[in-house]
């Protein structure tokens, strides 16, 4: 039977909203990124597991307070309660070697309720911990001498603090441009501080400002790429995350080097011991639809209906993946970011696991939503959509 060790006391992982951030009431960091007023920058309509449709509504981006609803009800639906352990950290993950066939997994958890630890041998392992919860912080010149304050978006919760502030949100992805409209209805400034190769096409509110990377700190604001500067007092980094699994012990084989979590065949398999898979690594995906595709993938290699190629063929696999995407000009760093990609990628999921494909409408309303979003920051999540058929898709309002 399977079993799940939640720390939390409910599902929903990083859509789990707290007012609270730093440490909970464990001592344990908090794990949700979550803010009071995010709303979703995908539409329902694609979001959902390909078995489990969001309900349908008048409204197409939707307060994360539903996503975590929608989370519970599929719990309920599938009758998942029973398997799953709250309130449960877990300690330690390591291999149990046999003599024959691969080895077992022996996870240590600690009952946040009793503070007793237990150790639980199972035949296979999926780890699911999510990337939204360690932050990346990036190292800037001279930052200590920078007399204003510093933040995380992991920490970020609302926008009163800010008031009558002169920000500097570093960071332009999905989290930076969010939070910096948000700070725009109270601060006195925004300065939206990013290295993308054009600036943001889009419409900004009058008090944000669009300037490049921060390149070092003065005591009272910051030197930006293009050599000019500006006063501010508060400095806000939306800068990402960390893959962390700090309850892998050495022997599980896994390491992260310049962002890159291996050695993972299809971004999946621990190809060391391919009974230990990880759910969700890829970024800038579908999340829920593409963990469904992989967390199927990887059972039908655990009960022999898919075998898998032998540890050398994998590796190759993967050095051969590595190669490409270095050819083609990308970052390291972004060797499990899909975008696009992750058609083919889940394509290829379903070929080989054969399950059914993703409908052509949800990945052409993901694609066109996108280009909405970088267009029309200000607006696009006032939008509705309607899937109408495997290949069509309608916007309502």
């Amino acid at each position: 039977m399977p079993v799940v060790w939640e720390k939390a006391s409910k599902v929903g992982g990083t859509w789990v909203y707290t007012p609270q951030s730093g440490k909970d009431e464990h001592g344990y960091p908090i794990h949700s990124s979550m803010y009071k007023n995010m709303k979703t920058n995908l539409p329902k309509e694609v979001m959902g597991f390909p078995d489990y449709p969001f309900p349908s509504g008048d409204n197409s981006f939707i307060h994360h307070t539903e996503v975590q609803q929608y989370l519970e009800s599929y719990m309920e639906h599938y009758k998942l309660n029973p398997h799953i352990k709250f309130g449960h950290y877990v300690e330690e993950v390591k291999p149990v070697m046999k003599i024959e066939g691969p080895p077992a997994w022996d996870v240590t958890v600690k009952s946040l309720e009793s503070k007793k630890l237990s150790t639980t041998t199972c035949d296979a392992l999926l780890v699911c911990n999510g990337h939204y919860s360690v932050p990346r912080i990036p190292q800037i010149k001279n930052i200590e001498k920078f007399q204003g304050r510093q933040g995380h978006s992991h920490d970020y919760r609302e926008p009163s603090s800010y008031k009558g502030c002169t920000v500097v949100v570093l960071g332009a992805a999905a989290s930076g441009l969010d939070i910096a409209l948000e700070l725009s209805t109270v601060a006195k400034e925004v300065l939206l501080s990013h290295n993308h190769p054009t600036p943001i096409p889009s419409e900004l509110p009058p008090n944000v400002r669009q300037v490049r990377g921060v390149e070092s700190a003065l005591e009272n604001g910051f030197v930006f790429g293009d050599g000019s500067s500006a006063e501010a007092d508060v400095i806000l980094y939306c800068t990402g995350y960390l893959f962390s699994f700090p309850f892998l012990s050495k022997e599980c084989g896994i390491t992260i080097e310049e962002n890159v979590v291996k050695p993972l065949y299809k971004h999946i398999i621990n190809t060391k011991y391919p009974s230990m898979a990880f759910i969700g690594i890829p970024f800038l995906v579908c999340p829920f639809p593409l963990f469904d595709f992989q967390v199927q993938y990887y059972l039908k290699t655990q009960t022999g209906t898919l075998p898998l190629p032998s540890e050398p063929e994998m590796n190759a696999s993967i050095k051969n993946e590595f190669e490409d995407h270095i050819t083609k000009g990308l970052h390291i760093k972004h060797f499990h970011k899909m975008g696009k990609l992750q058609w083919q990628y889940t394509d290829n999921l379903a070929k080989v696991a054969a399950l059914p494909i993703l409908p052509q409408a949800v990945r052409d309303l993901f694609d066109a939503v996108h280009a909405t979003r970088i267009a029309s920051l200000m607006t696009f999540k006032r939008s509705s959509y309607r899937i109408t058929g495997e290949t069509t898709f309608v916007k309502v309002k």
